[in-house]
């Protein structure tokens, strides 16, 4: 009877048995099914990248999305590419230059680095003697104590002591330093840099200048310049009078620009000469002129002059360089980057003069009804003329 009882009892749970077996197969199958599809979804983004990739469709796969559609590339920035590759080309074809030692570069600036260590340790009347020995280094090799004594307005004793605080045996070895550093000085070292890298080439030395060119185009597209150079426009715009300082080789540009400016309607005038000539040029400058200064590498006494004058009457100052961290930066109200080429090379002016213009061109838009009548005015006197 007890086996009976217990056979019974085992055959009344088998309806639970069955059921618990359903469900268990059931779930393993829902859980197999879903493995399935989500094993179909890999392969199927799997092959969609796969496609997009060989056919090059412009389509890229996302974390959030199967697929994103790129923006289509613009003619300019095809053109950008191809520059940039066409130029990394052509880098590479050519042979590396040999790079100036640094005991070359230390004896270029062995004056000025010693007049700089000891400025704060010699009296006011060598450290005259001595800024004015690091100024006129031609003249130092051109003129006795005496007469440099004389120029400068002290004592040859004193040029002497100077020399000496600056940790020369005499006036000899000052001139052997200056003497030596004028050959790996520029332009004379940065030409030599230049010719080593063409190989007497005329064909590289056209490629280099051209590719140079592109490079410091390129530069100026990027945003951050580009901004730049729109808030240059608007700090230029409406003003009685554009005062352009510029100075050596920048000097015909900013005369080129100021011809532009006149033929446009926009009163312009152009500074730049040197020592005390520049006071004249700075007489009539007023609040109602904006200054456009083009200053490259370390700014020389007279830009920091005319700088330290605009900053007194209240006239902003739009600065174009390839230093934007100097001194003379710091108290422009605009700074427009142009890049006179690459380091140690010859210095090229193509990124300065399409900087000026793009600058001349914004002003032209601003002004438009004035711009045209201005050239009007000069179509008429030209036709008078012929």
């Amino acid at each position: 009877m007890s086996r009976l009882a217990t056979g019974l009892s085992r055959f009344s749970e088998l309806p639970f048995i069955i059921c618990n077996e359903i469900k268990i197969n059931y779930y393993k199958s829902i859980i197999i099914v879903w493995d399935f599809v989500r094993i179909i979804r890999w392969i199927i983004i799997a092959f969609w990248r796969l496609l997009c990739l060989v056919k090059n469709m412009g389509y890229a796969a996302c974390s959030n999305c199967y697929l994103r559609r790129r923006p289509p590339v613009t003619a300019a920035e095809l053109t950008v590419m191809k520059a940039k590759k066409k130029v990394a080309n052509r880098q590479n074809s050519r042979p590396v230059p040999q790079e100036v030692e640094p005991a070359q570069e230390n004896v270029e600036d062995s004056l000025a680095m010693r007049l700089q260590a000891k400025e704060t340790e010699m009296p006011p009347a060598m450290l005259r003697v001595g800024h004015y020995l690091n100024r006129n280094r031609v003249a130092v090799l051109a003129n006795s104590a005496a007469e440099l004594a004389s120029m400068i307005g002290t004592s040859d004793a004193t040029v002497i002591r100077t020399v000496q605080a600056l940790g020369f045996q005499g006036l000899a070895e000052l001139r052997q330093s200056i003497a030596t550093g004028i050959n790996f000085s520029t332009p004379l070292h940065h030409m030599r840099q230049t010719l080593d890298e063409v190989n007497g080439k005329g064909s590289d030395a056209a490629d280099i200048v051209i590719d140079t060119h592109i490079e410091s185009l390129l530069k100026m597209q990027m945003p951050e310049e580009r901004e730049q150079l729109h808030k240059a426009i608007a700090v230029l715009h409406g003003a009685a009078r554009i005062v352009v300082y510029a100075a050596g080789p920048s000097r015909p540009l900013a005369e080129y620009i100021r011809l532009l400016m006149v033929r446009h309607g926009q009163p312009a005038k152009t500074i730049g000469y040197g020592g005390i000539g520049l006071a004249d040029e700075l007489l009539d400058l007023s609040g109602q002129d904006r200054l456009l200064i083009l200053s490259y590498g370390k700014p020389y006494k007279e830009v920091l002059l005319v700088a330290a004058e605009a900053a007194v009457i209240g006239a902003p100052v739009v600065l174009v360089t390839d230093t934007p961290n100097s001194k003379l930066a710091r108290s422009a109200a605009a700074i427009v980057k142009a890049h006179r080429g690459r380091t140690s090379r010859v210095a090229l002016h193509g990124a300065t003069l399409v900087a000026l213009e793009a600058l001349i061109m914004g002003l032209a838009v601003s002004e438009q009804g004035r711009t045209m009548q201005s050239l009007a005015r000069l179509g008429v006197l030209r036709a008078a003329l012929a």
